[in-house]
């Protein structure tokens, strides 16, 4: 097509897990295969792996509340240079803005509450969109050149 700024992306790779904690190794693997594909380096796909399984147990625990009968899909998608996952859950939604700041001495102790925080740390980029229909947070992480 005349006029775009990048390549046309292979057709995006897609899981679709029930919320079962047991499916937590094809989660890994999915996300191994999405590193290789797009061409990651060891610490990029190192750190997707761990955002991308933190957020598949956030979306379990928190989003579908461990329904089985409900989904999470992770979907991957390829671009010239980044790769886009998308982890998306059937939950109730969230607002972000009312997630307690994790670095506050008063949540210091908390055993939870610092997932997204973590993987803001890891990612280049982390959207959050959420209604009441579920939550599909967004992972951008840009290719080294």
């Amino acid at each position: 097509m005349k006029g775009r700024s990048q390549k046309m992306s292979p057709a995006p790779d897609e899981l679709i897990i029930t919320s079962d904690f047991a499916n937590l190794p094809r989660v890994e693997q999915f996300v191994a295969r999405v590193s290789r594909k797009a061409g990651l380096t060891e610490d990029q796909s190192d750190n997707m792996a761990i955002a991308v399984t933190e957020l598949v147990n956030n979306a379990i625990i928190h989003g579908n509340k461990e329904d089985p009968s409900k989904h999470v899909i992770i979907r991957a998608r390829y671009l010239v240079d980044r790769v886009v996952v998308s982890v998306i859950d059937e939950g109730e939604g969230f607002d972000p803005t009312e997630l307690p700041d994790p670095t506050d001495p008063a949540n210091l102790w908390r055993e939870n509450g610092r997932g997204l925080f973590l993987v803001r740390q890891f990612i280049d980029e982390v959207e959050i969109h959420s209604s009441s229909q579920g939550t599909e947070i967004v992972l951008t992480e840009y290719l080294s050149s």
